[in-house]
């Protein structure tokens, strides 16, 4: 299409230049029926990216088991999951990566991050109650991630706190493969009623459309694009890609759409994330199969001389796309006014399924909406993969190579100082977690946040959860994992566990060694979840996050992060991680095994870092899970705890922090000390009973399968292993809790 607007030629070189295939240069002229211009070949490479389109791994989600008896939507029907949680309320949840953003300006990666997920959650008309957050960062040691870890932290803690919603929950994790690349992974959770969501669609031709919110810059413009390449030498360059954001302005803008979900006078609303106003018009449009006419010079702008491409491209924070109910535009003009922010007429709906974008009266573009989308004209690819070779040499890994250590108390210290299992304190101090007083875990820590639900007898209880070095081992059983500890999080604190959102975090699925990983984890996701019951309600996949510098390409760990939900139908069942009592008796519930395998003790204490992933048994799981929720149902054990990173003796000792007491364990002979202690073999709790409830206790375990372990007593504050000390909780937890800190700042 021919413009008076000058644009630049449209060629084959310039479609690869903003990320499009040669084949997917001649669908786009196939569609059209003519050669694109350049804002119509900017509007298809956003919307054909893999950020928005999930061309390379759409093939694989719809494998995902989606469906459950408390869904309210299923995965892709709108910006995010919704979930039933009783006494007609509901959760809306949701996790997305900002990785590539992040590892360029890490401050403004991470906080726009955190913004985009939240407006998710309200753009349904849920009001967001808890944050979360997943991380990976690269060597410790580098100056490099010392300044991306404080970047993240810093926009994280900023946003979050200024918007105003407490984060409940969390990981870190740093491993040499995220040295470029680290991963920011955020997840927001919100309340609404059943039955007044607001869907993410545009219907009824003559209807007005509006854009809210803040102006729009030339920020992000291309954002979805660079999400969809690998990190080079040359993505500095990029920054502009890179939005900015100000938490203010969103807290006006949720308190605005809420009021304006309220009057009925919306048809449809979607926040303008990966790709601004291409997204929304394209999305909601299809949708509702209908078409927009869309004048994008009343856009109201922050720079001057902005290209149309631009302001549709822009990835601007802070703005939402609404469409309104013809004659109800001053009710929305009113409200947007009152909240001080912009509220414009930009457009109308109209008959057909054509996106008319227009610049000072003259048509820039004119293209369908369902060609643009998911579902509709979108390419889809099956890509081809193949076992990597490191996965088989893994599997020569043999425990009888490894020496026990002679020292124990060096190894400890070690175990407990490491970034990945030490205290995170210097990281959650940043953060504010009371803020709006719905957070119970501060005071009485559980494995998962627990969050309340005011006027109810019911809280909600999140977790976000991956050991990534599993994943690397094994992507299949790596997964299964990740979705059992997040279920297990839940379970022993008091939850039922009912959903899960992912943000799936890969290298380029290009790659057929990648995109091994990638179906191998999307088979033991889909496994796991089946047997759990807990659907998937939606989530974002990342590719390309590695880096090839110096002609060298380096992957991330394959790093599926498990957002889940549970439900405490009963507050009165939450329950703690920590110990309660002196003399209390300690259990370990789940089979013990000679394992070392991927875990944390053999990559720190023994350099090794290739070897299968742990031992895991499904069904073993499953009866682990059923087992812990009966014993609380019962009322007989004081505290549960997961062992997982670092093994039983980190799940001992953390139990002890929250009350400053401490452990005298006996160890069985029959197992190495080093794997009984340190190995990660799955599916094990560690539970605290009252003396007095033994036989309560052994009568609920006779039903069951699940082996256990009487390890020995709760102390004062000593830590005795086998009839020697190993000094107090009070003396080693200053350096549990320093560690990270001490490293950050050196």
């Amino acid at each position: 299409m021919q413009t008076k607007i000058a644009q630049p030629a449209v060629t084959l070189e310039v479609a690869k230049s903003v990320g499009l295939l040669e084949s997917e240069f001649e669908k786009i002229k196939s569609i059209l029926g003519r050669d694109p211009n350049f804002t119509e070949l900017s509007i298809f490479s956003v919307m054909w990216s893999e950020h928005c389109s999930y061309k390379n791994s759409i093939k694989w989600l719809k494998t995902l088991p989606k469906k459950g008896s408390r869904m309210l939507v299923e995965a892709g029907e709108e910006n995010a999951g919704l979930v039933d949680i009783g006494h007609g309320l509901a959760c809306c949840f949701k996790i997305e990566s900002h990785n590539h953003p992040s590892a360029l300006e890490p401050y403004q990666g991470a906080a726009t991050g955190v913004g985009g997920i939240n407006r998710d959650i309200f753009t349904m008309g849920a009001r967001p109650i808890a944050q979360l957050n997943s991380l990976r960062f690269g060597n410790i040691d580098l100056a490099r991630t010392k300044w991306l870890v404080k970047g993240v932290v810093s926009g994280i803690g900023h946003y979050g706190n200024a918007f105003g919603i407490p984060v409940v929950g969390g990981e870190v994790f740093f491993d040499d493969c995220y040295n470029t690349n680290p991963l920011v992974n955020a997840m927001s959770a919100g309340i609404v009623k059943v039955g007044e969501t607001i869907s993410a669609i545009s219907e009824g031709p003559g209807n007005p459309v509006f854009i809210v919110g803040s102006s729009t810059g030339k920020d992000g413009i291309h954002g979805a694009t660079f999400a969809s390449e690998d990190i080079t030498e040359d993505s500095e360059d990029k920054i502009p890609a890179v939005q900015v954001g100000d938490p203010f302005q969103e807290k006006l803008l949720l308190e605005a759409s809420l009021e304006l979900i309220k009057t009925g006078a919306v048809v449809g609303m979607q926040d303008m994330g990966a790709a601004g106003i291409t997204c929304s018009t394209s999305e909601m449009s299809a949708k509702g199969k209908c078409g927009m006419e869309i004048h994008l010079d009343k856009v109201p702008m922050r720079q001057a001389n902005m290209e149309p491409f631009e302001i549709l491209l822009s990835e601007s924070q802070e703005r939402m796309l609404v469409v309104v109910h013809k004659g109800r535009e001053k009710e929305v003009l009113d409200i947007f006014e009152k909240w001080d922010l912009n509220c414009v007429e930009i457009g109308k709906v109209t008959e057909g399924e054509r996106l008319k974008y227009y610049f000072h009266g003259e048509l820039v573009a004119d293209v369908p909406a369902e060609d643009l989308v998911l579902g509709g004209g979108a390419p889809v690819y099956e890509r081809e993969y193949k076992e990597p070779a490191y996965f088989a040499e893994a599997k020569k890994f043999n425990i009888d190579s490894i020496k026990e250590p002679l020292n124990l108390q060096e190894t400890i210290e070690t175990m407990i100082t490491h970034p990945n299992l030490a205290s995170k304190q210097w990281v959650i101090q940043q953060y504010d977690s009371m803020v709006g007083t719905a957070n119970m875990s501060t005071n009485q820590p559980t494995d998962a946040g627990i969050v309340n639900i005011k006027g109810t007898d019911k809280a909600i209880a999140l977790t976000v959860d991956c050991n990534a070095r599993y994943v690397n081992a094994d992507p299949e059983i790596g997964t299964m994992i990740a979705v059992c500890e997040a279920a297990r999080n839940i379970v022993v604190s008091g939850g039922e566990p009912v959903a899960i959102t992912n943000c799936l975090n890969f290298g380029n699925p290009y790659v057929p060694e990648v995109y091994w990983q990638f179906v191998g984890a999307i088979k033991g996701m889909g496994e796991a979840c089946r047997r759990l019951g807990t659907p998937v309600t939606g989530g974002n996949v990342s590719f390309y996050n590695q880096s090839t510098l110096d002609g060298k390409v380096v992957p991330v760990f394959p790093t599926p992060t498990i957002g889940m939900l549970g439900i405490v139908d009963d507050k009165s069942t939450i329950t703690p991680l920590g110990y309660q009592k002196k003399g209390d008796l300690i259990f370990m519930l789940g089979s013990a095994q000679d394992d070392i395998s991927s875990s944390q003790y053999l990559v720190a204490i023994h350099g090794v870092k290739l070897s299968p992933a742990p031992y895991f048994n499904l069904d073993e799981e499953v009866e682990l899970q059923q087992t812990v929720k009966k014993l609380i149902v019962a009322d007989v054990i004081q505290s549960a705890h997961d062992v997982s990173d670092g093994g039983l003796f980190m799940a001992l000792f953390e139990a002890g922090l929250p009350s400053g007491l401490g452990f005298d364990i006996t160890l069985p002979i029959e197992f190495r000390r080093d794997a009984f202690l340190f190995g990660e073999s799955q599916s094990r709790v560690v539970v605290t009973i009252k003396e007095e409830d033994h036989d309560a206790f052994l009568k609920v375990l006779e039903g069951s399968k699940l082996p256990h372990t009487l390890l020995g007593h709760v102390t004062k504050g000593e830590l005795r292993i086998d009839d020697e000390s190993y000094g107090f909780i009070d003396e080693l937890k200053p350096q549990f809790d320093n560690a990270l800190g001490n490293k950050l700042n050196n």
